[in-house]
């Protein structure tokens, strides 16, 4: 299984695109946080930006669709794409991720 983050704007694009993902079956579960403070360097300055962070599970066969999805719909020019592995997943909700009919 893999955990990925990204961040957007507003809590409606990040439960719009929350949304999509688990709906077109690209994600089997999407956790959206938020109002959060993200501070960062960009073109050469320190910026501050109020953002919601979305925390999305999926197979490993479907990161390779779930990534195109995310960056073909985020609203940002330079999106976060943060993936990493579940080292340890819970084998009842693993088997739930593999069972459970998409939408």
């Amino acid at each position: 299984m893999k955990v990925a983050w990204t961040t957007v704007a507003t809590a409606g694009e990040a439960e719009q695109l929350a949304r999509e993902l688990v709906t077109a079956g690209l994600a089997v579960c999407v956790q959206v946080e938020g109002p959060l403070r993200s501070l960062y360097a960009w073109e050469g300055k320190v910026e501050a930006a109020e953002e919601h962070r979305l925390t999305l599970k999926c197979l490993d066969e479907q990161l390779p669709a779930l990534e195109a999805a995310v960056l073909a719909r985020h609203p940002y020019s330079v999106p976060e794409w943060i993936v990493v592995d579940a080292c340890r997943v819970g084998e009842k909700y693993l088997s739930w991720t593999r069972t459970e009919p998409q939408p």
